[in-house]
């Protein structure tokens, strides 16, 4: 029987992906996405499309217990869904910062609430993957501070669910890429796209492929014994 992998974000550019990624390597992918659309025209053995609003926490618990009811429980959950709006400090919207932690934190907290029990009784580690950023550690980059918060936060949810679950064999860990062409690039002006660009060592972004390639290693077996860690991939840029 195939093991179950949801993938959270599955219609965007780094989710596409994430979800290619697993079915290479065996899994039965379920995605969730607002983009209904964009989750249709994924459509393909091995892969099945959840509309839902991950800003909304009984979307989150509804399309679990669909999980449950269909496939009985799952085996990996990578946090993959996220956003940054680009306001600046201290001028950011009540409505922006609550919508940025909302993405990119509180639908992750909630997804993780969920697929834990439905993580209970399955065979081998079970793996759970945070996108998180670079932008929660390199201070010179451009990022707004609400974005940098959520992903900080991001990070410290898989510490403490690595302790928390490693005696049952939970896995989790984030993975912080840093300049990755998706269509995120579109939230920044081209100045400041080529500058950051200019700024990473290869003289080029990171492709979606690349960190997909980094979450099929955690989730593989080769990733039982790696948990609470923060993968930072940024060709090495902020060596020190």
């Amino acid at each position: 029987m195939k093991k179950i992998a949801v993938v959270t974000g599955a219609a965007g550019g780094m989710g596409r992906a994430i979800v290619d990624r697993l079915i290479v390597d065996g899994f039965h992918v379920i995605g969730f996405d607002i983009d209904a659309g964009g989750l249709a025209d994924m459509a393909r053995e091995d892969f099945e499309g959840i509309a839902l609003d991950l800003t909304n926490a009984s979307d989150i618990t509804d399309a679990f217990a669909q999980i449950k009811a269909h496939q009985g429980g799952i085996d990996a959950l990578v946090n993959n869904a996220g956003t940054c709006f680009m306001s600046e400090f201290p001028d950011i919207p009540e409505a922006e910062f609550e919508k940025q932690m909302a993405l990119n934190f509180s639908g992750a907290f909630h997804c993780c609430q969920a697929a834990i029990k439905l993580m209970a009784g399955r065979e081998g580690v079970r793996k759970i993957v945070n996108i998180s950023s670079n932008g929660a550690y390199n201070f010179d980059a451009f990022d707004p501070p609400h974005y940098r918060a959520s992903k900080a936060a991001l990070d410290t949810l898989t510490k403490d669910l690595a302790r928390r679950y490693a005696t049952d064999k939970i896995a989790v860990n984030s993975i912080a890429p840093a300049m990755t062409e998706t269509p995120l690039f579109g939230v920044v002006s081209e100045e400041v796209l080529a500058k950051a660009i200019a700024q990473m060592p290869h003289g080029r972004a990171m492709q979606p492929s690349e960190i997909a390639a980094w979450v099929g290693f955690l989730i593989s077996p080769a990733g039982d014994i790696s948990s609470g860690n923060v993968i930072i991939l940024n060709q090495g840029r902020d060596v020190r």
